[in-house]
This record gives structure tokens, C-alpha cells and sequence, in this order.
């Protein structure tokens, strides 16, 4: 995939994700972060997972599903 469009679905993830979260998120910067880097870990657990994300769709939700694992793990994390 190219690089540009990764970036660009993983923004859309975090901004989406914090969203979602209501509050628990760390401000649109810090959201966007843990948008790309949900990308990734979104990724990788649906290819652990053996489920195929086809799209620019299927991209999009394995990224929010990514940023959404990882502001829940951050939150407990900060929690304590």
C-alpha cells in the first residue's frame, strides 16, 4: 500500500477512534498518532487473526479496530 494512503487511513482511525472513545483520547495530534500506529497493530492482529482487509475500506477498519485496541490499552495504562 502506499505510504501517503497509509498515513491518511491511519489519521482518519485516530481522529475516528477518539471520537468513539469520548474523552478518554489524547487531543486530535495525539489521536492521529495512535491512528497510524493502530494502523499497524489493526494489521497485524486481523493478519494473526487470518482475516484479509481488501480496500481502502477494509483498511479503514482494520485501523480503527487497531486505535481503538490501542486507546483502550493506553487508558488502563494511565489509569494506574
Amino acid at each position: 500500500m502506499n505510504i501517503i494512503l497509509f498515513l491518511l487511513i491511519g489519521l482518519v482511525a485516530g481522529w475516528l477512534a477518539g471520537k468513539i472513545f469520548k474523552g478518554k483520547g489524547f487531543g486530535l495530534i495525539g489521536n492521529l498518532i495512535v491512528g497510524c500506529v493502530g494502523a499497524l497493530l489493526g494489521g497485524w492482529l486481523l493478519g494473526v487473526l487470518g482475516i484479509e482487509a481488501y480496500g481502502i475500506i477494509g483498511a479503514l477498519v482494520a485501523a480503527l479496530i487497531g486505535a481503538l485496541l490501542l486507546l483502550w490499552i493506553i487508558s488502563l495504562i494511565k489509569k494506574k
